[in-house]
């Protein structure tokens, strides 16, 4: 089921024209309507369903600079630096608290992983420190077992993703953008070799620059323009207790289960380690591309096949944009959760902190999360369509990164001076893109 999200009131006017029109109204697009607003940048925001109905609201709404890929850190580091100030910013409570997010190592060989990330934190100037095994016992107190030790960056946080995007969004709209929910966008068009216009389900909006933020979405809209975006979907299952033991005042992780303190009192529990990949065409499609970080990750990616692999046989790769379209035939994507994955991780944490063993669960949900083959995300312009940029494939990272990277993605779409070098985003680095 879907989780709760914080409504955005819809614009109720489609503009005309705009300097740019952003499409997905996720924590990425919300933020880079936000930051080109504040420049006077005229905006629409176009969302086929609810500001935030998807992963950005469904993901453990860690706020993490430690574990990532290096080419992330510099842009974790100008989005922590907004988290810090988001509540003055927006002129609301985002959830944001500055608590620290603990990693436990269960053997050396997890130990390891936390040494090989050090010398990153050093180069970037983070606070991240390892954790002797009394340390790490202490994170989570009254676990009933010794861990091996442990990784902690005390600048980190957490925050709500349920209230996240959909309040970036309300202050994006206060500072002049168009936020139209429930507009899905058919397609482009264009003029001379460039964009002249973006159509919508509600009519056609003139404009030159788009900036594609469409999260599982962003493959399949992007070969409806003959850009090859290799890109697929892993399926993420979580769920949220009502109430709880205050064992962590932030999050910790474990390979095993991963919880997170939520304002509600509750916690945010995830598996620590396993995640579902639905094979579909794009599967197929994209194989050589994922085979480097399958081979490394095979152990902790469950694959299905199902609905989703026939109804991906039947997708088409172009469609008339005076008609409704996929877009709007599915709102919000909203898998299952995996009862499964949800049971051994319940399983795993009430055998380490058996307090939780009669505390109820109050709700289970799924998200599909944009993976890249290199699992860092793409935010680039592409060179065959002048004036389209595309960011996404944030692999699981965009809640925490995101408003830093849609910071990133306004300024590269406008020419302005980056907050932090975009090198690293270049679509052109993977090895089938094309467009």
């Amino acid at each position: 089921m879907s989780p709760y999200v914080a409504p955005v009131i819809s614009s109720e006017t489609l503009p005309e024209a705009a300097d740019v029109v952003i499409i997905g109204g996720g924590i990425i697009g919300a933020s880079a309507a936000w930051h080109l607003a504040r420049r006077g940048i005229s905006v629409a925001l176009c969302e086929k369903g609810v500001i935030g109905g998807e992963q950005s609201s469904r993901n453990w709404g860690y706020c993490r600079q430690q574990g990532r890929d290096p080419a992330e850190l510099p842009l974790i580091r100008e989005s922590m630096r907004q988290w810090e100030t988001m509540a003055t910013d927006l002129g609301e409570d985002v959830g944001y608290r500055c608590t620290g997010v603990h990693y436990l190592a269960a053997d050396a060989a997890g130990m390891k992983r936390f040494e090989d990330f050090m010398p990153h934190a050093r180069t970037h100037g983070l606070d991240t420190r390892l954790l002797s095994k009394t340390e790490a016992a202490e994170a989570l107190p009254g676990a009933a077992r010794v861990w091996a030790g442990g990784m902690v960056t005390p600048s980190d946080g957490r925050a709500e993703p349920a209230l996240a995007a959909p309040a970036i969004a309300r202050a994006a709209q206060r500072a002049g953008a168009a936020v139209l929910t429930n507009c899905a966008v058919r397609g482009l068009e264009r003029a001379a070799g460039r964009i002249s216009g973006v159509v919508t389900e509600r009519g056609t909006i003139a404009t030159q620059t788009v900036l594609l933020a469409g999260g599982a979405w962003s493959s399949l809209f992007c070969r409806s323009l003959g850009i090859d975006l290799p890109q697929l979907t892993v399926r993420s299952s979580v769920m949220r207790t009502r109430g709880g033991p205050d064992v962590t005042h932030g999050g910790a992780w474990t390979p095993k289960f991963a919880l997170r303190r939520r304002l509600d009192g509750g916690c945010t529990i995830a598996h620590g380690g396993l995640s579902s990949a639905d094979i579909t065409a794009d599967s197929f499609r994209y194989f050589l591309d994922f085979l480097p970080i399958l081979k490394d990750e095979w152990r902790s990616t469950r694959l299905a096949i199902g609905r989703r692999f026939l109804e991906s046989l039947k997708q088409k790769r172009t469609w008339a944009l005076d008609a409704p379209t996929v877009f709007e035939d599915q709102r919000v994507l909203d898998p299952r959760p995996v009862a499964a994955t949800l049971e051994a991780a319940w399983r795993d944490l009430v055998a380490v902190l058996p307090d939780f063993a009669n505390v109820e669960i109050a709700e289970r949900w799924a998200g599909y999360i944009d993976t890249t083959p290199d699992a860092v995300p793409v935010i680039s312009p592409v060179a065959s369509l002048p004036g389209f940029f595309i960011a996404t494939g944030f692999s699981g990272h965009g809640f925490g990164i995101g408003p830093g990277a849609g910071r990133l993605a306004g300024e590269v779409v406008i020419g302005a001076e980056p907050c932090v070098d975009p090198a690293p985003f270049a679509l052109s680095r993977l090895r089938g893109a094309r467009g």
